[in-house]
């Protein structure tokens, strides 16, 4: 590839023994494997993916230890006889007037935040369902003898439940719903049927989600000028236009997550990531990936690798020779650049100038919710539909986060949009999170099963090209974030990072959410973060005892890193460079956002 640097290699590690045959591989040989698997993909379709073994067999863990300890129903007996009488009592002192302390707490729950959930009759509906739910909550604590995995999803689906029991999504038991249907004369109600009705229109004739989203880009959406300077079948690479006479000398390359569309760091004008850096004074390259379709199927994780990160690597050190790069991957595509910055550190290659993570993990073993539900029978569930289809729709893997964030994305949603009449009004961040993706097959269940059920890249057993990459090997220092309320890659997972490389880490983090911590541009109300830099000399400090630790500061992380970029960069800076290289092989095509990032 044009822009390559030379690298001196190290003597070739053997490589590791194939795996032995699986019972999937086995299975696959049958003569009558692809009747099977069209029947699982056809049921996987039905449940948005979801395994039927994964939802019954926590349940049955649970009910055949629990017939086993009669101590343990006991117990649980005695929960609800005991708390029965308090709802009781507290019941007949309110009946009768006193102003007495419920006894059962509902600030945490957001369904049942309205004042009035506090006082009669709408609070002896509320501590109903808070007593039903705390009994659930101790039932379904983990028993000896249960495995822990089983005990933590019967715990979740109990919480799925409750949360779907709240008398809040009830229009005659919510009060807020009463006294807008009252105000407005049932309009609110007619507006939900509405609603309703125009969700379920385009499901059945399968309108495409982020139109509007699409229709935006160039205009108010990923507006940052620059130009589409190399393609391949996997990505395009973006340039940005430089705003300033100078420049830094070390350019940025940043590498989004393939389940999302780049953009996400490119919003509007004023809270764009890429639009911050380029007015920082530096320039700015971006992986705009694919949206796969069925034709992608066999694309694997590795070409990912291959044919993004270290594709785009060759093509900024064409346009902007005999400079090292810092770069930069969020999210998946932040995995995937720690796999590729091992793997060069491992054969000499120096190009990085330093590392961020943003929301990134290596380490799986504490990945959140999304772990519970990963097993080696989900998987196949999911690899047979995906067999099927040539890739997960978007759509389906938006269900996974819709369930596993149920209270919020799924029970409010309903209650404000059906019930109150409602409808959210678009903004950059929303529109992006409906424009979804596709992701291919084989990369998917190299992803899940490599990483997520294996944890093989923490575990020393990761290969790249033949050889077992080490996160050990990594020289760049390293800027990683994570975000407090983050679902998907939790801060204290992204911290484990610490633990696997021996190179100096700055950490931070950032209040908000796995995106809305991240687009955190100067001037957003209300956020902060915690940063600290630790030498690899230094001992290992838990995430908890960190946090403690760690004072927050008011403000953006964006500004902590730009001066952190700043701070590993030449103290001089130059003229910005040309627009792609045309010489080597790097000519402008056309101008951002690209088609790319267009297609739905």
């Amino acid at each position: 590839m044009a822009g390559s640097k030379p690298v001196a290699l190290k003597p070739q590690e053997a490589a590791p023994p194939p795996p032995p045959e699986t019972v999937d591989e086995a299975a696959a040989a049958a003569p009558h494997a692809a009747l099977d698997r069209g029947v699982r993909a056809a049921a996987a379709r039905l449940t948005q993916g979801v395994s039927p073994l994964a939802v019954t067999a926590p349940w049955v863990d649970w009910a055949v230890n629990l017939a086993a300890s009669p101590g343990r129903m006991l117990d649980l007996g005695e929960k609800a006889v005991a708390d029965g009488a308090r709802l009781a009592a507290w019941a007949g002192r309110r009946a009768a007037g006193e102003n007495a302390e419920p006894p059962f707490e509902l600030d945490q729950r957001h369904c049942l935040d309205d004042p009035d959930w506090r006082a009669p009759p709408f609070e002896f509906y509320a501590q109903s369902w808070a007593a039903a739910a705390d009994w659930w909550r101790e039932a379904t604590r983990p028993m000896r003898g249960m495995r822990a995995r089983d005990a933590e999803r019967a715990a979740f689906m109990a919480d799925f439940a409750m949360d779907a029991l709240c008398p809040a999504h009830v229009p005659w038991l919510n009060p807020e719903v009463i006294k807008r249907t009252l105000a407005t004369g049932g309009a609110n109600l007619v507006a939900g049927a509405e609603n309703f009705a125009e969700e379920m229109t385009n499901a059945a004739i399968g309108a495409k989600s982020g139109e509007a989203a699409r229709a935006a880009l160039g205009d108010t959406l990923a507006t940052t000028p620059g130009q589409v300077v190399f393609r391949n079948e996997l990505m395009e690479l973006i340039q940005y236009a430089p705003t300033t006479e100078t420049v830094r000398r070390e350019p940025v390359l940043i590498a989004p997550a393939w389940i999302m569309k780049y953009y996400v760091l490119d919003l509007s004008a004023h809270n764009s990531l890429v639009r911050w850096l380029v007015d920082q004074g530096f320039t700015v390259f971006m992986i705009s990936w694919i949206n796969p379709g069925p034709e992608h199927r066999d694309v694997s994780l590795d070409d990912y690798r291959r044919l993004g990160i270290m594709a785009a690597l060759d093509a900024v050190s064409a346009i902007v020779p005999g400079e090292r790069i810092h770069a930069c991957g969020y999210c998946l595509g932040g995995t995937l650049l720690s796999i590729a910055a091992a793997h060069m550190a491992g054969r000499g290659d120096d190009r990085l100038a330093s590392i961020t993570l943003l929301a990134a993990q290596v380490d799986f073993a504490q990945a959140g919710d999304l772990m519970l539900f990963v097993d080696e029978a989900q998987i196949a569930y999911l690899e047979d539909m995906m067999w099927d289809q040539g890739v997960l729709e978007g759509d389906q893997m938006s269900g996974t986060f819709t369930f596993l964030r149920a209270d919020e994305l799924l029970w409010e949603k309903a209650t404000r949009e059906y019930l109150l009449g409602e409808r959210d009004k678009p903004f950059d961040l929303s529109m992006w999170n409906s424009d979804r993706t596709r992701l291919p097959a084989r990369m998917h269940s190299d992803y899940l099963r490599g990483l997520f059920l294996e944890n093989r890249l923490s575990a020393g057993r990761f290969a790249v090209e033949g050889e077992v990459v080490a996160l050990s090997d990594i020289a760049a220092p390293v800027f990683l974030v994570g975000t407090e309320r983050d679902h998907i890659s939790p801060w204290n997972s992204v911290y484990k990072l610490h633990l696997f490389v021996r190179t100096p880490v700055t950490f931070v983090l950032t209040s908000g959410g796995h995106n809305a911590g991240i687009v955190s541009e100067p001037g957003h109300e209300g956020r902060s973060y915690r940063i600290a830099a630790q030498d690899p000399e230094d001992r290992y400090v838990s995430p908890e005892r960190w946090r403690e630790r760690i004072a927050p500061r008011e403000g953006s992380w964006w500004t902590a890193w730009t001066e952190w970029l700043a701070a590993r960069s030449a103290p001089e800076q130059v003229a910005p460079p040309a627009m792609g290289a045309p010489a080597k092989g790097y000519a402008p095509i056309e101008p951002a956002p690209g088609p790319y990032v267009r297609m739905p």
